[in-house]
């Protein structure tokens, strides 16, 4: 880290702590050539990711709108939806991926959804699945109600 004061290039760190709830990193140091003490914070630099929409067209991946689609889906069940939020953008920010399909995304939220609730696992998918009729509706819950049973059956539950 260069010194502010004689722009020497060496520096030791005599303190660091987190700040903003961990989202960065202050550290005090010691120019090894001056002596001159000073502050620097580390942050960070999370990759901007792009998203690839049905039609084609991209745009950034907006935290806020995947927050809304989970909490419509959750509205009044004992799910934490910020929760899941978070979860899906640590996974897309793990990927190190810079594109990913709306697709790709919804695919996410339903694999999270479906372990934790099925009724809002149902509700995200009859948007994100976009059902063409009452059938293929039907269907999706029948494959809920036999997982369900299978899983009372084997001694556990998926909530």
């Amino acid at each position: 880290m260069k010194c502010p004061g004689c722009g020497y290039a060496e520096s030791k760190v005599l303190d660091s702590r987190p700040v903003n709830e961990n989202a960065s990193i202050r550290r005090r140091r010691e120019c090894l050539s001056c002596g001159r003490r000073f502050t620097t914070y580390e942050v960070v630099d999370n990759v901007q990711i792009m998203v690839i929409k049905k039609d084609g067209s991209k745009e950034f991946f907006d935290r806020h709108k995947l927050a809304a689609g989970i909490l419509k889906a959750c509205h009044k069940r004992p799910v934490n939806s910020e929760a899941i939020v978070d979860e899906v953008e640590n996974e897309l920010q793990n990927s190190l991926t810079g594109e990913i399909t709306s697709d790709e995304i919804g695919r996410l939220v339903l694999q999270k959804l479906r372990v934790i609730d099925p009724v809002s696992y149902v509700r995200y998918a009859s948007v994100y699945r976009d059902f063409d009729d009452i059938k293929s509706f039907l269907d999706e819950l029948e494959q809920i109600r036999r997982s369900e049973k299978k899983a009372k059956k084997d001694g556990r539950t998926e909530s």
